[in-house]
C-alpha cells in the first residue's frame, strides 16, 4: 500500500471531503432554479474553500514542524519539500488550464479568452489584485501556491537565526499579521457583496491567514499535545456556534467587519474542528468509504467542477427548470465525479507515483 494510504486519518479525510462537497453544492446551486427544489440545501453554507485552507495549513505545518526539529531546513529540504507539492499540484492545475483555454477559445463555455494571460502560469493572476472571466476557481489555487512559496521560506530564513520553534511561530504571526493589515489597507466602504468576494476574498494577499490558522492549529498539535486532547470537545462545541453564527449574521458589505474581521472569525471557528477530527483515525462501511474516496479525488474534483461540468451545462445545455433541472442537477454530480475520477487514476495518482519513485 502506498505510503499516503497507510498514513490516511480518516477524521481528516471528514473534513477534505466535507469542503469539496460544500464547493460543488456552491457551483451547482443554479441548476436548481425553477425546480421543487430551488434553494437547495435552503440554508447557507459554509464556505468549503476555507475549511480547504484551514487544513491545508494544519497538514503542511506538521510536515514543516518535522522537518525542521529532525535536523533543520536547509537548502535540500526546502527543495524537496517544494518539489513534493509542486508534483502534487501543478500538473492537474497546468492539464486542466490548457482544458480551459480550449473550451473558452471554441465557445464551449461563454468566458472571456481575452482575460486569460501569463499571470496564470505563475499564480499571479489575483496576487494582489481581482481578476474575472477565465477559470475563476483557480483564484483558491494561487493562494495554496504562494503559501507553498511563502511560509517554507520564510521558515528558510529564520531557523537561521532563531532556534526552530522560535521560527516557526515567528513564521504563523507574519502570516496571520500580514493579511489582516492587507484587508485594512484595501477595505473600501463602497464595496458591494460582489466587490468584497472579488477584491477581499479572492486576493492572495489577503487570505494568506487562511491557512495561517491552520499552521498555528499544527503547532498547538505537536508542542500540546494533551490540551489539544482535552480540549477537543469543547473546540468543537465552539468552533460550531461560532461557524454558526457567521452565517447567520449579516453585516453590511462596507464594513470592517465584512472586509476585515469576517475572514479571521471564520478560518479561527473551523480550525476549533479539528481536534476532534484528527483523533477519528479509521472508518468502517460504505459511507466511510465514499467519504475516503471523495477526499482522495478533492483536488480533481475542484480543478473540474466548475468550468468543465457547472459552466458547459450552463452554456450549452441551460437547465429549464422542473424536472430538466432536477436532471441536470443529478447528471453534474454524476459527470463530476466521473471526471474527477478519471483525472485523478488516469493523470493525478500516476503523477504522484512519479514523483515518489
Amino acid at each position: 500500500m502506498h505510503t499516503a494510504e497507510r498514513d490516511r486519518v480518516f477524521g481528516l479525510d471528514i473534513v477534505r471531503a466535507a469542503a469539496i462537497l460544500l464547493v460543488l453544492l456552491l457551483h451547482s446551486r443554479f441548476i436548481l432554479e425553477g425546480t421543487v427544489l430551488e434553494g437547495f440545501p435552503y440554508v447557507r453554507i459554509p464556505d468549503g474553500v476555507e475549511l480547504f485552507f484551514v487544513l491545508s495549513g494544519f497538514l503542511i505545518g506538521g510536515i514543516l514542524l518535522r522537518t525542521i526539529e529532525s535536523g533543520g531546513l536547509h537548502a535540500q529540504e526546502l527543495w524537496a519539500f517544494w518539489r513534493r507539492r509542486w508534483f502534487r499540484t501543478l500538473p492537474g492545475y497546468y492539464l486542466i488550464l490548457a482544458v480551459n483555454y480550449v473550451v473558452v477559445r471554441y465557445n464551449v463555455i461563454h468566458e472571456g479568452i481575452y482575460n486569460f494571460n501569463w499571470r496564470y502560469f505563475l499564480f499571479l493572476q489575483n496576487f494582489s489584485k481581482p481578476f474575472v472571466g477565465f477559470y475563476r476557481e483557480s483564484w483558491s489555487l494561487s493562494v495554496e501556491e504562494w503559501f507553498y512559496v511563502i511560509v517554507p521560506l520564510l521558515l528558510f530564513c529564520l531557523v537561521r537565526v532563531v532556534r526552530p520553534r522560535v521560527a516557526y511561530i515567528t513564521t504563523v504571526v507574519l502570516m496571520l499579521a500580514g493579511p489582516v493589515l492587507c484587508r485594512w489597507l484595501l477595505m473600501d466602504s463602497s464595496f458591494d457583496a460582489f466587490w468584497v468576494d472579488l477584491s477581499i476574498r479572492k486576493v492572495v494577499v489577503t487570505r494568506l491567514d487562511s491557512i495561517g490558522y491552520g499552521l498555528l492549529a499544527a503547532w498547538l498539535y505537536r508542542y500540546y499535545p494533551d490540551g489539544w486532547r482535552q480540549g477537543r470537545w469543547p473546540a468543537l462545541i465552539i468552533g460550531s456556534l461560532g461557524i454558526c453564527f457567521l452565517l447567520m449574521y449579516r453585516a453590511p458589505a462596507g464594513s470592517v467587519y465584512s472586509q476585515v474581521v469576517y475572514f479571521s472569525l471564520s478560518p479561527i471557528c473551523m480550525a476549533l474542528l479539528l481536534p476532534v477530527a484528527a483523533g477519528i483515525s479509521r472508518g468502517e462501511g460504505p459511507v466511510a468509504w465514499f467519504i475516503t474516496y471523495t477526499s482522495r479525488i478533492s483536488y480533481s474534483l475542484y480543478l473540474v467542477n466548475f468550468s468543465l461540468v457547472a459552466e458547459v451545462i450552463r452554456d450549452q445545455c441551460a437547465p429549464q427548470g422542473g424536472a430538466d433541472g432536477i436532471i441536470k442537477y443529478g447528471a453534474f454530480w454524476l459527470i463530476a465525479y466521473i471526471a474527477a475520477s478519471l483525472l485523478y487514476y488516469g493523470f493525478e495518482k500516476p503523477v504522484m507515483d512519479l514523483r515518489d519513485r
